[in-house]
């Protein structure tokens, strides 16, 4: 008995990160979807995004506090302003430009459109000579057709839709006008998701800087949520003129943010955490297409959002250039090249719509979105 338990007691241990994974994309996927229904339901947007880093900022604190009441280094003036940018970058910019996006299309359609983060990201850097390009190694090759293929896979979904893929029927008929709407609205949605990815990649990017300065992750995390719940409370006030749209009840008003801030934040916070260090961010990455095909199938049931044959190529397509620069990068984080470069290989590159560092930082969703 005791050698099974044992032997039990192994496979979980080397089935956990692939579990914990599995259950980090349906939570991450089940944040679509609950953002859509309040959105659809009339919740304003900028409000949503008051409530959710508020509540990612309070569910981040404690821990920040107890963890590293040693370790947190004083904050400076040019680090204050940084996490001011941080703020905006992210709270304010992507999170708004993306739930405009995705009300404008679907949440599936969102969900993939946000693989491209890690390409938009590696063109940022490289215009800031963060990532260098050496066209006779076959990881940066990589890098280079995964962005042109992601980017080619996000114009396909923007520009042909296709067919209609009746894949799922649904009951849920009165968010049926609203998808129908959304359908219209392609394009400019897949502008403004693109926006979002823009800003979030941005984010990224002055996030590794900062973290260079500032080396306490759960303090930064608290401090850029709480920045981004000043900054986006400026604007929502300045937007909303209606009292009665702050209001919340025990309906989605209520679970919207309180399902991103402590799921998608606290939550994938600490599971992303233990899988990263055991595992490194590519292992990570590698489920992210996961979230999409289960937002797909969710959205599609729940919200009765249509699918169209243009939107599965263009995810497809964009999953395999979000491989392609995924294996590129690990590549750098591996150091099995002979020509690395350490300054090189010690810059992150984000790679996924759900990684931790997003849903520490935002209280979202990784989306997820």
């Amino acid at each position: 008995m005791e050698n099974q338990a044992s032997k039990l007691s192994d496979v979980f241990y080397k089935m956990r990160p692939y579990l914990l994974m599995i259950c980090l994309q349906f939570g991450s996927a089940g944040n679509y979807i609950i953002s859509m229904v309040t959105l659809n339901h009339g919740m304003n947007r900028y409000v949503l995004i008051v409530y959710r880093n508020g509540i990612a900022a309070l569910v981040l604190a404690p821990f920040a506090l107890i963890f590293e009441r040693k370790t947190r280094p004083k904050i400076t003036l040019p680090i204050f302003f940084q996490i001011m940018a941080l703020g905006f970058l992210e709270p304010v910019l992507d999170q708004g430009f993306s739930y405009l996006g995705m009300q404008y299309t679907t949440t599936a359609y969102t969900s993939a459109i946000m693989n491209a983060v890690p390409s938009v990201t590696f063109v940022i850097a490289v215009i800031l000579r963060l990532e260098h390009i050496r066209i006779k190694e076959i990881r940066s090759i990589a890098k280079v057709v995964g962005t042109m293929v992601t980017f080619g896979g996000a114009l396909l979904m923007a520009l042909y839709k296709g067919p209609l893929l009746n894949l799922f029927k649904s009951a849920a008929s009165q968010h049926e006008n609203a998808a129908d709407s959304a359908a219209k609205h392609y394009v400019s949605g897949t502008l403004l998701i693109l926006l979002g990815c823009v800003a979030w990649s941005a984010f990224y990017v002055l996030q590794s800087i900062t973290l260079k300065k500032y080396p306490a992750e759960l303090s930064l995390s608290t401090l850029i949520c709480l920045s981004g719940t000043i900054q986006s409370s400026a604007v929502a006030l300045a937007v909303v003129h209606h009292p009665s749209a702050w209001a919340v009840g025990w309906d989605s008003r209520l679970l919207a943010p309180v399902y991103t801030g402590v799921v998608t934040s606290g939550i994938t916070y600490y599971v992303q955490s233990i899988v990263m260090k055991s595992r490194g961010p590519v292992f990570v990455t590698a489920f992210n297409p996961l979230c999409m095909i289960i937002v797909a199938i969710l959205g599609s049931i729940i919200l009765a959002e249509k699918i169209y044959l243009g939107s599965v190529i263009g995810g497809c397509i964009i999953a395999v250039g979000l491989y392609a620069v995924v294996w590129g990068k690990g590549k750098d984080y591996s150091g099995e090249d002979s020509g690395i470069n350490e300054k090189e290989a010690a810059q992150e590159l984000p790679i996924t719509t759900t990684n931790a560092n997003k849903l520490i930082n935002s209280g979202i969703s990784s989306d997820g979105k």
